[in-house]
């Protein structure tokens, strides 16, 4: 049979519309109010600042998921979510004011009134949505039947974990133990568990169940008889891989390498809103370090040119993260025959090993000859390496 993908954004759309309707009542109503029963709508500031509204609720919900576990949780903890959400809207909202210049055309008072209202609208409107989706659930219909296939040890834990919540679009029909011939206790909460050797194919092609379940230990055999069965009778089957590295914290998820599937194992799976978050503040980062660079750029550039001409940049293939290969930029801090030069000091070398090179008041860093009064050099090469300003090139890899 089909199996029906289950889209994370689409999950919650109930409750990201219900919040979008929330904010622009409660906007209309505290326009409504202090501009003495004047329809908000009929000033076009105040049509696209609703807009405004809109287009950071949006990017809220997409950056942050501030409906996850929505119909998990409690009264306080949603009326919590409700505030943060609430203020992180009004929060953006100024800030994108005051840039555009135009924090004075609103007042707090309406600033306020808004945030108010809309706390207290959406967290009745999602408490009610909560309490249809609740009842809608309670009942079977329009639920998939599950048959969970396990080992006598893994029983309990797999029912206990796949009952958590009130709100699962699956119900569990019964539970199988492989490799036992007949089941030691006769049900666990309430969903009946059956041996081996007690006609599991009669029972399902007789009973209703959508879906199987393996969950099995990582050098447990599949059962591949009972696989090819099922998949015949037209059953959509699942393999839970949670039983792998349950106690290191190593984060799972399934995807796919070209065409084939594929389990990844990580320390930390970052999400594509992690990503692009990141992403933004790389570029805003970089692009703040390059207007820096080309600042020092106007001071240091003639310096180094005048006392060592050539290149003002130092440029360099260095290897990065997992061994991926980058083009390092930097401030020129050395004469430009440096590293013919390098031979000539080897004995002077403070790194053992001959990996690296540093020797104590390096000659071939440029101005080096210059001295202060305690001797020590005192040339532009060494003020850019001293105060890593010779590294503000680098801001262009950020990018």
């Amino acid at each position: 049979m089909y199996e029906k993908a289950r889209n994370s954004w689409l999950k919650h759309l109930d409750f990201i519309l219900l919040d979008l309707l929330c904010f622009q009542l409660s906007f209309s109503l505290s326009y409504y109010i202090l501009q003495h029963l004047t329809f908000a709508y009929s000033v076009i500031f105040y049509r696209y600042q609703a807009i405004v509204l809109v287009i950071l609720q949006l990017l809220i919900v997409f950056f942050t998921q501030p409906y996850k576990d929505i119909v998990r949780r409690g009264p306080y903890k949603e009326f919590v979510k409700t505030v943060q959400y609430a203020f992180l809207v009004m929060f953006a909202d100024i800030v994108y004011l005051f840039a555009v210049h135009q924090i004075i055309m609103i007042s707090r008072r309406f600033f306020i009134m808004t945030t108010i209202f809309f706390i207290v609208s959406s967290y009745i409107v999602r408490s009610l949505n909560k309490i249809r989706i609740g009842r809608k659930r309670n009942r079977n219909a329009g639920k998939r039947a599950l048959f969970v296939i396990t080992i006598a040890s893994e029983a309990r834990h797999v029912v206990e974990e796949l009952q958590k919540g009130s709100f699962s679009d699956f119900f569990i029909t019964g539970v199988e133990l492989l490799g036992s011939s007949t089941a030691e206790v006769p049900e666990i909460n309430g969903i009946p568990v059956y041996g081996r050797g007690e006609e599991i194919f009669s029972r399902i092609s007789h009973e209703w169940v959508d879906e199987v379940l393996f969950y099995l230990p990582p050098n447990y055999p599949l059962p591949e008889s009972y696989i090819d069965k099922m998949l015949e009778m037209g059953i959509t089957i699942h393999y839970s891989f949670s039983v792998l590295n349950q106690e290191t914290g190593i984060q799972q998820e399934t995807g796919k390498l070209g065409d084939l599937h594929v389990l990844t194992n990580s320390l930390r799976i970052v999400t594509v809103q992690d990503l692009a978050l990141k992403r933004a503040m790389d570029i805003l980062g970089g692009l703040v370090g390059c207007l820096l660079t080309g600042i020092i750029c106007i001071f240091i550039g003639p310096a180094i040119y005048i006392q060592s001409p050539g290149p003002i940049f130092f440029t360099q293939w260095r290897i990065g993260k997992n061994g991926k290969k980058f083009k390092m930029y930097k401030f020129r801090s050395m004469y430009m025959d440096a590293e013919e030069r390098k031979k000539e000091y080897m004995a002077q070398n403070k790194i053992s090993d001959g990996l690296m090179f540093k020797m104590e008041d390096d000659p071939r860093i440029i101005g080096s000859e210059k001295k202060d009064r305690n001797g020590r050099p005192r040339g532009i090469g060494n003020f850019i390496r001293n105060t890593s300003l010779d590294e503000f090139p680098q801001f262009w890899n950020v990018l």
